[in-house]
């Protein structure tokens, strides 16, 4: 099959391309009515994410809707812990829970691997689908919860601002969740080759909450299994020809480092310029970012305002993918996001 518009993986190979490519984390989402719609007769949003023809027709709202350059798996970064038996649940207002959450040595010793044809097929089915109905329209992104987030899920059994526990376990048995963050990256790895060989075409790692960690932390907890999440893909014959994204949030200290994972391609959040950073990894890998999700809420001219000024920040040459420096929120009105994907690809350098 064709691919009509390949800007994104170009983008992320650093070739070059006609116009700056944009998608947008969490395009598909609460924002849109027709999500809302589709949520409502789904009845859960487990029942949405695990029914692989209604996790296709919400990851192609969003395409339908506007022009973007690329499509992303509607699906949960915390399928991996569900399939592992902590059973995944959520609870209006209150986000993701486990009925299972790991607070001891001993649960993290019986975790092992899933397979993900088995254990996660309604996801690899759900990319087969989506692939199928895109038609090639666009790339399909497919992507996984980095291990040092999964864990922190995993031990605090809900979200958190800190995660306590998590944090706890690292400083009084480092021991334990080495063990854990050992199986996540051999789960990640496993999960994200199973989505390339069911037709995604790019791949995403999100590293949540690396920003969590302080610097000699963040080295052993996260970064390693980082390296080990890329290795493995790097190994498998389908994976390695996907370009990969690394998207590490808070974590813009090591921006030098996570470019040296083997990643094709860095994630940014707003809190650091694009220009600072490409001046810091300079051509190693592209860049993908990195609007601060509230200019949404702005007026349209101020809407385009900042997307030239993050354009600017770039320049030129190849290596960029728009995108916020995190997912859009629910509040946002659906015209603002159309503003903002044709205020990118409208946007030339000056003197161009």
């Amino acid at each position: 099959m064709t691919l009509k518009n390949d800007r994104l993986l170009r983008a992320l190979r650093r070739q070059p391309v006609d116009r700056t490519p944009v998608w947008i984390m969490r395009q598909a989402g609460r924002y849109l009515p027709e999500y809302r719609a589709t949520r409502a007769r789904a009845g859960s949003f487990l029942a949405l994410a695990k029914t692989p023809e209604l996790a296709c027709e919400v990851t192609l709202q969003p395409i339908d809707r506007f022009p973007l350059d690329a499509a992303i798996l509607f699906s949960d970064i915390l399928t991996i812990p569900d399939a592992m038996g902590l059973e995944l649940y959520f609870v209006d207002g209150e986000g993701p829970k486990f009925r299972h959450p790991l607070r001891d040595a001993a649960a993290i010793a019986r975790l092992g691997v899933p397979d993900p044809e088995r254990d996660l097929r309604y996801v690899t089915d759900a990319v087969r689908l989506i692939r199928r109905e895109l038609d090639g329209r666009v790339p399909l992104i497919g992507f996984s919860g980095s291990p040092w987030t999964l864990a922190c899920y995993m031990v605090q059994g809900e979200g958190s601002s800190d995660f306590s526990h998590a944090k706890a376990l690292l400083w009084d048995d480092p021991a334990s969740l080495h063990r854990l963050l050992d199986v996540n990256a051999r789960a990640v790895a496993a999960y994200l080759a199973a989505q390339a060989a069911a037709g995604a075409q790019a791949l995403m790692i999100f590293d949540t909450w690396g920003g969590l960690l302080g610097p000699g932390p963040f080295l052993e907890f996260s970064l390693r299994y980082l390296h080990r999440v890329v290795e493995a893909l790097k190994a498998d014959p389908v994976a390695r020809e996907l370009p990969l994204i690394v998207f590490s949030k808070g974590a813009n200290g090591h921006l030098e480092a996570l470019a040296g994972t083997g990643c094709d391609a860095l994630g940014l959040d707003w809190t650091i310029t694009l220009g600072e950073a490409r001046t810091r990894v300079g051509d190693r890998v592209a860049l993908q970012g990195n609007l601060d999700p509230s200019v949404l809420y702005a007026r349209p001219e101020t809407i385009r305002a900042e997307a030239a000024a993050a354009l600017a920040s770039f320049g030129g040459g190849p290596g960029h993918v728009f995108n916020l420096g995190h997912g859009i929120t629910p509040q946002v009105d659906p015209d603002h996001l159309r503003v903002l994907i044709d205020a990118v690809h409208d946007w030339r350098p000056a003197g161009s």
